[in-house]
């Protein structure tokens, strides 16, 4: 027990494994989430940032040195179905099922192997019961706990005393998933001990606080459709529903004329950040005194086609014209912006407006600027050979 990789361990019961990790002698905790952990956290935890809804999952196999695995990251929002958005669902079906399913893949040689690697997910009691009003978390949860419970039973028909602990949390206080502002890590503290305890004596199944459960559970089995009946009203009179979807939007604008490595790395990094990302294309590039080579309408058809990109828009003069028709919780931009008149109107405007404004660093790849001065060099010499001759 050496080395840990904690998915989605930026804040509430992640974050709490995290450091009950780090209490019990592990030399490594990398946390992989999409957030950064609270600075103060940074210091016991490593951080890699990854968005669980990127198709590409080989940023896992780069941890070929980790003896322990913990799935903690999940979404969800308490709503009726009618209000779901699409993009809600299929994120959250992204995230709380095929995520762990597809990280698992990346380290089941180590999980089949006689050398210890202990490994948890955490699931919910909503997979395992009827949940009116959170369908499709509930859903979710159900695929990955039924997941869990058929790997433990293959890993034991393999002869490997290696299992999957399946953590199947009701209502967790103190953490940010049920509406708290920020985590409470000392409210989770003690249930993050109970499951790395239980994983370390290699138990597959763990309900916290049982007791009360239990009678939830046969409540449930006795008749169904009472207990659904009785939790959609327990839900309804809550005061919990949401009608807001829960995703943070992600805004970036550019002109992407000859459309290079640097647009897409830029795109890229933007989807790192946001569940939902917005891209607003010029249609000219007068605002810098420009031309541009190719049309807007094929330079829009280029950017949707970028799989990070997740809308396209006509761009608008300024950037926070736009936050009155999208409200996104991120603008994007690149770091020689920043100090600029023009953004540090924008961080004035939005400093009440919960956008946070990301810069990112400047990085020495191909350019749109270093393609025009090569296509200009190319015409020069083109029209000098065509003179001589």
């Amino acid at each position: 027990m050496e080395r840990a990789l904690v998915v989605g361990g930026s804040n509430g019961l992640g974050l709490s494994i995290a450091l009950s990790l780090k209490k019990k002698g592990y030399k490594q905790i990398i946390v992989l989430d999409q957030q950064e952990p609270d600075v103060l956290i940074k210091r016991e935890v490593e951080f890699v940032r990854f968005n669980l809804l990127f198709d590409d999952y080989s940023v896992f196999e780069t941890f070929d040195a980790i003896d322990t695995l913990i799935i903690t990251a999940g979404i969800g929002r308490i709503a009726s179905f009618e209000n779901i958005e699409d993009v809600e669902i299929q994120n959250c079906i992204k995230i709380n099922s095929l995520a762990p399913m597809r990280i698992i893949s990346k380290f089941y040689d180590k999980l089949i192997q006689n050398n210890p690697f202990f490994s948890a997910v955490v699931g919910s009691i909503a997979g395992l019961v009827s949940s009116p009003l959170f369908s499709v978390y509930g859903a979710s949860k159900a695929a990955v706990c039924k997941f869990t419970e058929s790997i433990n039973i293959e890993l034991e028909k393999k002869g490997t005393p290696n299992r999957i602990l399946n953590v199947i949390p009701g209502f967790i206080e103190g953490t940010r998933f049920y509406g708290q502002s920020e985590t409470n890590l000392g409210c989770v503290e003690q249930l993050a001990d109970e499951i790395t305890d239980k994983m370390f004596a290699r138990e597959t199944v763990f309900i916290p606080k049982y007791s009360m459960y239990k009678s939830v559970l046969e409540r449930y089995h006795s008749d169904p459709h009472r207990f659904g009946l009785e939790s959609y009203k327990y839900k309804e009179e809550s005061g919990r529903l949401s009608s807001k979807p829960r995703i943070k939007v992600g805004y970036l604008s550019g002109t992407f004329d000859l459309f290079h490595i640097g647009h897409l790395n830029l795109i890229r990094r933007a989807k790192e950040y946001c569940d939902y990302l917005v891209v607003g294309v010029h249609k000219d590039a007068s605002h810098k005194n420009k031309t541009v080579f190719i049309p807007y309408e094929e330079r829009v058809e280029i950017v949707k086609s970028v799989r990070y990109v997740d809308k396209v828009i006509e761009s608008l003069p300024e950037d926070s014209d736009v936050y009155a028709a999208i409200k996104y919780d991120y603008l994007f931009v690149g770091s020689d912006y920043k100090g600029s008149d023009r953004f540090r109107k924008y961080e004035d405007y939005f400093k009440d407006k919960n956008v946070k404004i990301v810069y990112f660093p400047y990085t020495r790849e191909t350019s749109s600027t270093h393609l025009r001065i090569t296509i200009d060099n190319f015409g020069r010499q083109f029209n000098g050979d065509a003179f001589d001759r």
